[in-house]
C-alpha cells in the first residue's frame, strides 16, 4: 500500500474514532472539507508539517497517521 493511501485510511479511522465528521474536522482544524476528503481518498500527499497539524487537531501523534495497522507495537 502506498503512503498516501495508508495516511488517508489512518486519518479517516482516527477522525471517526474521535467523533468528527469531515465537515466538523474542517471547521475546527482550519483544513478545508475538500482537503480532508482528498486526503482520505489518498489523493493528497501531506508534508511532514501538515501531518503534524492533522495529528495535533485529532489529539494523536504523527506516527499514528503513518503507522501500518498490521504492525505490532515494540515492547
Amino acid at each position: 500500500m502506498d503512503m498516501r493511501r495508508l495516511v488517508g485510511m489512518n486519518f479517516a479511522r482516527l477522525r471517526k474514532e474521535k467523533g468528527f465528521t469531515q465537515e466538523r474536522f474542517a471547521e475546527t482544524s482550519g483544513f478545508t472539507q475538500q482537503y480532508v476528503s482528498d486526503l482520505e481518498r489518498g489523493r493528497r500527499n501531506p508534508t511532514v508539517v501538515t501531518l503534524f497539524h492533522l495529528a495535533s487537531a485529532l489529539g494523536v501523534t504523527p506516527v499514528d497517521l503513518v503507522a501500518n495497522a498490521g504492525e505490532s507495537e515494540p515492547d
